[in-house]
């Protein structure tokens, strides 16, 4: 059974996984697996918000089951659906069988055999392994009838089908909820959770998760790597690199071979971290130069 009995204990679990996080995660990580709430984390996309979850899951060995929200995504649809096409099969095999109850094919049609469960379902359902680890990603990109439908569910950790009646589950799933904070959250939302903005991580503590994550990476070249985006995340962009950018640069800068930045391997590798086309022109040239000097330049301090 893996140690969750103090703060310390979390971090050095997360830690396992390959997540570094900081004392004040650390600590509303301990608090809402000690109380059994609901995690709010908000903050820019890429910072390591959904990375929490992954880092939960694999650490206390429990399942994890996620909802990626969208656009017009409704309660039906995170619940439950019917298998249509099955229903219809096996409305044709009782009719050519000769079947003339018709309530008792009603009962059947609308069973757990033609169910089908999508997340939050699944997450109510007992688990071998405990109660699961339920991911509500990216929540701010459905609409409020969505968030007032997670109330309930959220609340009492309970869904209703109106077929079959409401399914309670026998223990709370552990919930992550993330927000990259493209518009508010309701209130009442975040009232039944515990709240943590992720914030960029400073230069010691991003050098950390780059060495847990990249660790092939030599220390030099790594510590050019969050100078640099460590100052990029200061200049007008539409979109400020995040923590998996930074990964993902040293990632490639290694299946390259390089040893050191320059401008024209910034130049040739910066789709790795900007995903903009505005972002990327305004680093051609010279700017490109510019920024390396500065950042080296910040290596000094550290």
């Amino acid at each position: 059974m893996q140690d969750i009995s103090t703060i310390d204990a979390v971090q050095s679990m997360l830690g396992n996984q390959g997540y570094v996080c900081n004392r004040a995660l650390g600590t509303v990580v301990f608090l809402s697996l000690k109380l059994g709430r609901p995690l709010f984390l908000e903050g820019e996309a890429g910072v390591g918000k959904t990375e929490v979850a992954k880092a939960l899951a694999s650490g206390l060995g429990k399942r994890l089951i996620r909802l990626q929200c969208y656009e017009g995504l409704d309660a039906t649809t995170a619940v439950y659906e019917w298998n249509f096409p099955a229903q219809m099969i096996a409305i044709r095999t009782a009719e050519a069988a000769g079947a003339t109850d018709r309530n008792a094919l009603q009962t059947e049609l609308f069973s757990d055999e033609f169910l089908i469960e999508r997340p939050l379902l699944q997450a109510m359902r007992p688990d071998e392994n405990g109660a699961p680890v339920l991911l509500i990603d990216e929540l701010d990109r459905t609409d409020e009838p969505f968030e007032a439908f997670l109330l309930e569910a959220l609340s009492d950790f309970q869904v209703t089908i109106p077929e079959l009646g409401t399914v309670k589950a026998p223990e709370p799933p552990i919930v992550i909820v993330t927000s990259n904070r493209t518009r508010e959250v309701h209130d009442a939302i975040k009232r039944r959770c515990l709240y943590h903005w992720v914030d960029y991580p400073d230069f010691e503590r991003e050098m950390e998760i780059l060495s847990a994550r990249a660790p092939e990476a030599a220390n030099s070249l790594s510590r050019e790597v969050v100078a640099f985006v460590q100052y990029l995340r200061t200049q007008d962009l539409f979109k400020k690199p995040g923590v998996s950018e930074t990964i993902d640069w040293a990632k490639c800068l290694l299946a390259l071979d390089v040893i050191t930045l320059s401008p024209e391997v910034i130049a040739d590798t910066l789709g790795a971290i900007l995903k903009y086309q505005d972002d990327i022109a305004k680093l051609q040239g010279s700017e490109a130069k510019r920024i390396l000097d500065q950042a080296k330049a910040t290596l000094e301090t550290f």
